[in-house]
């Protein structure tokens, strides 16, 4: 009970820092250029420039309705931590009103909000949250009409563009999709870059010899699989193990050192959960 309310606890600090994150984005790097964000945020940094209505106060307004229909249609874990990134993201925008301006050139500003405002949604994702707004539409739409999640959000932000170039410009527009393209390009890397691992298949005619020196000398759990060669149909043991990245170096050495004639394939593995590795909550 006190690891899960730990991990709770935890869970909750890494959204509210992700949301902070998306706050400076939006206060210190693109309202300063007149650039917009992504989703429910860019529009309501747009009914702020256009109408002069916080920012913060929009966010909770646009997001009520998206809320309520969210709690009775999908996972009530993921909207409750949804509507604490969401709270908090208002919260945070709210008091950071006032920064200063982190950089005068636009470009550079396009780019660091977006890098920015990517980090913190990638931790919130992490971490199975939302900041609320687009990402319920989405998941709803996916669950109940199996439309994709990046569908739905490429047209949602390109009707953001689009409006943007409208009141705003073709320039200030085409900066604010480069700014969303990186964010989303920042939130798939810190959603895969945190919890990446490297699978390994070895296949070798000393696999007691090569099992026995990876758990002994990286401490990695080993699994043999049955396998045959597709030509001489040969029957062939099969080693899969996951390791850290940095531990690829080590594993080829020890394989190598005890079969110098061993297949080796090296996978990426965007997330593995279990013993030795992340544990589910």
């Amino acid at each position: 009970m006190a690891r899960k309310t730990t991990l709770g606890v935890k869970r909750i600090f890494l959204v509210l820092l992700g949301s902070l994150f998306m706050a400076i984005s939006v206060n210190g790097f693109l309202i300063p250029h007149k650039l917009l964000s992504s989703g429910v945020t860019g529009i309501s940094i747009l009914f702020n420039y256009l109408l002069d209505i916080p920012i913060s106060l929009m966010i909770l307004i646009l997001n009520i309705p998206i809320f309520i229909v969210g709690y009775k249609l999908i996972n009530r874990e993921f909207i409750i931590i949804s509507f604490i990134g969401m709270i908090s993201l208002s919260i945070f925008i709210s008091l950071t009103d006032n920064l200063p301006i982190f950089v005068d050139d636009v470009l550079l500003a396009t780019i660091f909000g977006g890098v920015l405002s990517g980090l913190g949604a990638g931790i919130v994702f992490t971490n199975r949250g939302s900041t609320g707004g687009m990402d319920i539409i989405a998941v709803i739409l996916r669950k109940y009409f199996s439309i994709n999640i990046g569908n739905t959000l490429f047209i949602i932000n390109a009707l953001i563009v689009l409006i943007s170039s409208f009141f705003f410009g073709i320039k200030l527009a085409l900066y604010t999709m480069i700014s969303i393209y990186i964010n989303t390009i920042v939130v798939d890397k810190v959603q895969e870059g945190l919890d990446r691992k490297k699978a390994i298949l070895v296949i070798t005619n000393k696999y007691d010899e090569v099992t026995y020196a990876i758990m002994n000398q990286i401490h990695r759990g080993v699994t043999l699989l049955e396998g045959k060669g597709g030509f001489t149909k040969d029957s062939k043991k099969i080693i899969f193990c996951t390791i850290a990245p940095f531990q690829l170096a080590k594993i080829r050495e020890i394989i190598l050192k005890n079969d110098q004639n061993a297949f080796i394939t090296v996978l990426d593995a965007a997330e593995v959960v279990g013993k030795g590795f992340k544990n589910k909550e």
